[in-house]
């Protein structure tokens, strides 16, 4: 798969693409012709480069965990951690997320209550 093609499935910018191979995210390209050509295993990497961004991720910690999976078998608990790390950070915020949305629920509803009862007794009806 060409870059450009890249580029438009995943919704990076073919910099971002070049960037991502420069600093050791993604393996140096394989070329045809002088035109990088994307395998499924370089798309499997973006994939979860923008999964982990989205999680929470640096860009310095994701190459971090992609040096230790560089290294084989022996680092699969570093690895068990660091996304072990992120998934108990995300949860928390979930967590205060859904407090939140529960309080805006609260807010919302007792807000229409209100909006209600000033209406009925627009029409002079008592509740």
């Amino acid at each position: 798969m060409k870059i450009n093609e890249v580029s438009k499935k995943f919704n990076l910018s073919i910099d971002t693409l070049r960037y991502y191979e420069k600093i050791g995210l993604i393996e140096p390209i394989k070329r045809e012709n002088g035109i990088r050509n994307y395998q499924q295993e370089d798309l499997d990497h973006i994939d979860f480069i923008i999964c982990m961004k989205e999680a929470g991720l640096t860009l310095e910690a994701i190459k971090h965990y992609f040096d230790l999976y560089r290294e084989g078998e022996e680092t699969l608990e570093q690895r068990e951690e660091i996304l072990a790390k992120q998934q108990a950070i995300i949860l928390e915020k979930m967590t205060k997320q859904q407090k939140t949305l529960d309080y805006l629920d609260y807010k919302i509803n007792l807000t229409k209550d209100r909006i209600s009862q000033r209406d009925h007794q627009k029409m002079g009806v008592n509740l």
